[in-house]
């Protein structure tokens, strides 16, 4: 069997998603998105209709964000995350989002073929959060 890996990050942000305070993040979900979709080994990536996931509340705080995505391996992941424009968001992250002390990302592995759901996701990251 083969296996793909998936992934989740949250993010508190600072402010509502419609708000001034997020606009320069918001301004570069398309963006971001697009080349995510087209980068090497990506497979999936949770999204509402409207192309991105800022809608979806996966949680009970409406500012804390989800990312979820599926790619073939992990070094197409690590190469869209840190060797794109992407890392742009990363180095400006403290401009849009708070810190957040618990677990915030975890990576697991899923048989080729599936999609992790939320429940899913936020299991894994409650798992990695209580037993490391």
């Amino acid at each position: 069997m083969k296996y793909h890996l998936a992934q989740i990050n949250i993010a508190q942000g600072k402010d509502a998603i419609e708000s001034k305070t997020m606009k320069g993040f918001v301004d570069r979900l398309d963006e971001i998105n697009t080349y995510a979709d087209q980068a090497d080994g990506f497979v999936w990536r949770l999204q509402s209709e409207e192309g991105d996931a800022t809608s979806i509340q996966a949680f009970d705080d409406p500012n804390l964000l989800v990312n979820m995505s599926v790619w073939e391996d992990i070094e197409s992941l690590k190469n869209f995350v840190y060797k794109t424009f992407h890392v742009e968001l990363i180095q400006n992250r403290d401009a849009w989002f708070d810190k957040i002390v618990n677990v915030h990302q975890t990576l697991w592995w899923i048989p080729q073929g599936t999609i992790p759901t939320i429940i899913e996701a936020k299991e894994k990251l409650e798992y990695l959060q209580e037993l490391g």
